[in-house]
């Protein structure tokens, strides 16, 4: 009896403590942090986001996170609900009030995320700090904002409006010393003053980033998305599945037959034409546009790309998610970090540091070539492209980038066997078996794998000839979205040619609906745009690809002009 008594009082106890918890724990999630108590936080380097005025830290959540760490990392410190939204299901989000420790009060201003450079101050100060923080009147907002040129005032920015001469790069080498010294790169003052002149154009072009406009252009961003909804534009259209299917059977069946008869040429094109379709539902299932369920879209995902294309989806989705949020950042954004073969941007002259392949990229000898010639070798060089991305896919798989707990543990192991099996189908039994010479193997690997160069091509279409300026943590979600990303107009008939990514622009601002509904969606974005007064832009397929090779071409101009003047710098002894 005493035992059955002792049981319960320890029942009643363990209950009242577990109540003691629940109830300790609500408390210290209705928190009210402020500013300045965030960015303490963030300077002990805790992981936190601003989701719907929530605080959240996810310490313990970024090893399980699905889409990868780097995501999050340029969250930190910032408002990302928009992000979050944009590339989480309801379910995800839901879930996500677990990690919340608090809240704030009002709009919250960005701080500049840690991996891209933001500094924070520790809580803990001493009086000498204090005090100077006190005489310098300067609140913490002032202190944390990164030292970017388009903070500055209006009529300064405008008033160093310039276009860059001749002259005035020649006048900038001139204090740049000789390239055989390592240690010395050349940037400073000419990366700084054309950095500074995209910026001004930009500014001038697009909404200005004080909280009004910014706070504006988030509100109709958000209505939008309710009205999209309401249209029923999130709803997956399966027949359009149903006719892919038989698209993709016909090009997998003629490959089968040509290759059967011995016509080798012709049996490539169509296995490449079966590829370059196949990547649009890659596409779709790495965004859970097709059932909406993680588990499965990321399964017909992979048994896509890497089953019948011999490509991790992994690797995509770790790298395609950083590229939404970061969208052709010159440091971040790994879609335009193609050194040594492409610059997009004079900044990469200066050699930057990847954040998210966390290594220099060198403007070596072999980039001072290329890039001078970039114009001419875009196209060659995307002939190539499928080639990159099988190393770039078992580089991710061997090295094991992806999720290793959590949800995704299991994707790494399912690849692995995806890509086995791949090169076994493919590799042996297609290339060795059932071609008898080697020069006819070549032939057909290469004739294969051209054929899907139209993709490589659409894909940077809509991004290479888009800004590539930081105009910093003020600006909001959907601006910069429509500020680096391009749409290509194309008749409704040639939709299955671009597979919908001729809509970037678009899948840029609702990367989750549907690619089969973008087209209907697009006059919602128009008037979006015409509202919040943001520049939709929009070319033809042949216009897109004249903008690309202009914004190619004239870096590599620049390339060339900075060439020449560091080589009259060294022969000029006065220069140096």
């Amino acid at each position: 009896m005493s035992n059955l008594l002792t049981e319960k009082n320890n029942g009643h106890i363990s209950s009242d403590s577990s109540m003691s918890k629940m109830s300790t724990s609500t408390k210290a999630r209705d928190n009210v942090f402020s500013r300045r108590e965030i960015e303490g936080m963030l300077a002990e380097d805790k992981l936190i986001i601003i989701v719907d005025r929530n605080v959240l830290r996810l310490d313990a959540w970024i090893k399980y996170h699905p889409g990868g760490d780097m995501a999050i990392k340029h969250m930190i410190g910032k408002d990302a609900t928009d992000e979050v939204n944009a590339l989480h299901s309801q379910e995800a989000r839901d879930r996500m009030i677990k990690f919340k420790i608090g809240r704030v009060e009002g709009r919250w201003t960005n701080f500049l995320p840690p991996i891209q450079g933001g500094k924070f101050r520790s809580l803990i100060e001493n009086e000498f700090e204090e005090e100077d923080l006190m005489s310098s009147e300067l609140s913490s907002e002032e202190i944390s904002a990164p030292p970017s040129p388009i903070f500055e005032a209006e009529d300064e920015r405008l008033g160093l409006r310039r276009r860059l001469s001749v002259s005035t790069i020649a006048s900038a080498v001139s204090a740049i010393p000789s390239t055989e010294d390592k240690e010395n790169k050349p940037r400073t003052y000419v990366i700084d003053a054309r950095t500074q002149e995209e910026i001004e154009m930009d500014s001038v072009n697009y909404p200005p980033l004080d909280a009004e406009h910014q706070e504006y252009v988030t509100k109709k961003y958000r209505e939008l998305n309710l009205r999209i909804r309401a249209a029923g534009l999130y709803n997956c259209n399966y027949k359009a599945y149903a006719i892919e299917i038989s698209r993709y059977s016909l090009f997998f069946g003629l490959f089968l037959f040509f290759l059967k008869h011995s016509w080798f040429c012709t049996s490539a094109f169509f296995l490449g034409c079966f590829w370059h379709q196949l990547v649009f539902s890659a596409h779709d299932a790495g965004h859970m546009g097709i059932t909406h369920n993680y588990q499965i879209d990321t399964t017909i995902g992979m048994i896509i790309a890497d089953y019948l294309g011999g490509l991790s989806l992994g690797w995509w989705k770790r790298s395609h998610n950083v590229h939404h949020i970061v969208t052709n950042a010159p440091e971040h954004d790994p879609d335009i970090e193609l050194m040594p073969f492409f610059a997009l941007s004079h900044r990469f002259f200066s050699s930057l540091r990847s954040t998210y392949y966390d290594r220099i990229m060198d403007y070596d000898a072999v980039a001072q070539v290329t890039v001078k010639y970039q114009h001419y070798l875009y196209y060659p060089i995307l002939l190539f492209g499928r080639f990159n991305l099988y190393f770039l896919s078992w580089e991710h798989i061997i090295v094991g980038r992806g999720p290793k707990h959590g949800a995704g543990w299991w994707h790494r192991w399912f690849e692995f066997a995806g890509h086995i099996f791949f090169w076994i189908w493919f590799g042996y039994g297609v290339v060795w078996c059932s071609i008898p010479t080697w020069f006819n193997r070549v032939v057909f690997v290469l004739i294969s794998h051209m054929v899907t160069s139209p993709l490589h091509v659409q894909i940077t279409l809509s991004h290479y000839a888009m800004s590539t300026a930081d105009l910093g943590p003020l600006e909001s979600f959907p601006q910069k979205m429509l500020r680096t990303t391009m749409d290509v107009d194309c008749p409704e008939w040639l939709d299955f040619f671009h597979g919908g990514l001729q809509f970037q622009a678009i899948h840029h601002l609702y990367p989750r609906i549907p690619r089969h509904n973008l087209r209907k969606t697009q006059q919602f974005v128009r008037e979006f745009c015409e509202d919040v007064k943001i520049p939709y832009a929009v070319f033809t397929f042949y216009d897109g690809n004249k903008e690309v090779i202009g914004r190619l071409a004239d870096v590599a101009r620049q390339a060339k002009l900075l060439e020449e003047c560091r080589k009259a710098c060294a022969a000029d002894p006065h220069m140096h």
